[in-house]
């Protein structure tokens, strides 16, 4: 489908042998087909919500790309950081001009960006990652917030409807840290209110109905992920949006700011068609590594500079239209836009391939443990994503880390890759949907990717069955 394909490692990962209980680091060259040692297995399906190989076509027009990370294309990788730093007036003598071609290869990979959400080029902003993204939102609207109500000012015959409030930011309890940490710190500084509105324990999801009560006079934004990173449900993020700017009409009237709709889409990118005009935001979050591209990010700005307001929260040589300075990341830009071309023109065929496969490993899972498995990501009548499979195996043994530590060829975490190092403390996300207490210890969040077979599902599911095994001392 992709032609000639190259996946080229982000990180370096700690392999361990079980044979020999060797522990090493080296680069994993990971092809769609490859030949992998018999003592261990390095498929790692289950990580692709966290960390996604980086995926790149080798063509003429991206051929900056194929060198990210990779030493073996070391010549290729000075020409890119080099066409980077000519952009910026870092001039290094040569008969072509790399300047202008850098600032060709950073619009084409806006387009690709543009094309896979359904916006504008110029909408587009490239940032460092999905943290820095949300962070620039909230840091944009409690500015502009502040920025408005300094113009209109009060008066004893006209005082503004929200004088002396502070801005007011809604989101939901089950947001990613990156929304949830920088919230609790404009909570704590006293710089902003904030509301976190609980999902719903029957369908896992922020109801429309429930954050429109919350708002206020003084609400500025509401921000909704697109799709949980630990159960896959999807948000009702157009229905949040529609009602959102029937609201603002109403407040325009009687004189109160708009409310801005913004949604994280770090998870939902690459495993389901996501379209801003679909959607109605006003923000949306893109995550390069959760589509199989670089470690970077971008934010989408709905008519930036002329409907949405976007403040710079770093100051330097003016790149991205002042909007977010520092000379470009070149050749991770170019990996960004390649990834989301990809994506562009295949999701459909990602979408069906992940949810054949993960459908397929729900039903081994079934049919391998019966009615010890609970599946904590299913919902009546919610939709999911594609990919995802959080369950837990029932027993007062079987908590997820310690499944985990038994397996010998599965690699995967007790829910978001973030908290990986909370020992046995139950996902709050689990707990936020009404997952029981005890069923949350024992969670275990798989999540397919593009190249997963049902093959390797047999492979894991008889990894666990062994892991159970042991725990329970019937190996």
């Amino acid at each position: 489908m992709w032609g000639a394909e190259l996946i080229i490692p982000l990180v370096k990962l700690k392999f361990l042998t079980h044979k020999t209980g060797e522990s090493r680091n080296r680069p994993m060259w990971l092809l769609s087909h490859y030949q992998r040692p018999s003592s261990f297995y390095l498929k790692a399906f289950s990580i692709f919500n966290m960390h996604l190989p980086l995926v790149v076509k080798m063509a003429p027009a991206v051929q900056a790309i194929t060198v990210i990370l990779s030493k073996l294309f070391h010549p290729f990788i000075l020409l890119s950081w080099r066409v980077g730093s000519e952009a910026d007036g870092h001039s290094f003598p040569s008969p072509v001009a790399p300047g202008r071609k850098a600032k060709e290869i950073i619009n084409a990979a806006r387009e690709n960006l543009a094309k896979m959400i359904g916006g504008r080029p110029q909408d587009m902003i490239f940032t460092s990652g999905g943290t820095e993204s949300n962070n620039l939102v909230i840091h944009s609207v409690v500015k502009h917030f502040h920025k408005i109500h300094a113009a209109v000012g009060d008066t004893a015959e006209h005082p503004s409807p929200v004088e002396g409030a502070l801005p007011h930011i809604i989101t939901c309890t089950v947001e990613h840290d990156s929304i949830r940490l920088p919230l609790e710190h404009l909570v704590e500084e006293q710089v902003a209110e904030v509301t976190f509105v609980p999902v719903s324990k029957v369908n896992g999801q922020a109801e429309a109905e429930d954050i429109l009560a919350a708002v206020r006079p003084a609400t500025c934004l509401v921000t909704i992920m697109l799709a949980n990173n630990e159960t896959g449900v999807i948000m009702p993020v157009p229905e949040i949006s529609r009602r959102v700017r029937a609201l603002n009409q109403q407040r325009a009237a009687g004189g109160l700011p708009g409310v801005l709709v913004h949604t994280d889409a770090a998870q939902a990118l690459g495993k389901r068609r996501v379209d801003v005009r679909d959607l109605g935001v006003d923000f949306l979050t893109i995550v390069g590594h959760k589509f199989y591209g670089p470690r970077i990010g971008a934010l989408y700005i709905r008519g930036l500079g002329e409907l949405t307001p976007l403040y710079p929260m770093l100051f330097g040589g003016g790149q991205e239209r002042n909007f977010r300075p520092g000379t470009e990341n070149t050749p991770m830009i170019a990996g960004l836009g390649k990834a989301a071309e990809l994506v562009a023109e295949n999701c459909e065929a990602y979408e069906a391939h992940m949810r054949d496969v993960r459908d397929y490993l729900e039903e081994r899972l079934a049919a391998e443990f019966g009615k010890r498995i609970h599946l904590n990501s299913q919902f009546p009548g919610t939709e999911r994503l594609p990919n995802t499979c959080n369950f837990s195996i029932l027993g007062p043994q079987l908590q997820g880390r310690l499944v985990l530590a038994q397996c010998r060829t599965l690699l995967a975490s007790m829910g978001a890759a973030c908290h990986s190092d909370h020992g046995d403390r139950p996902s709050p996300v689990l707990l936020s949907c009404g997952v029981p207490l005890d069923v949350a210890r024992n969670a275990i969040r798989l999540s397919v990717g593009r190249g997963t077979t049902r093959a390797e599902v047999d492979l894991v599911v008889q990894d666990l069955k062994q892991a159970v095994a042991r725990l329970e001392g019937q190996a």
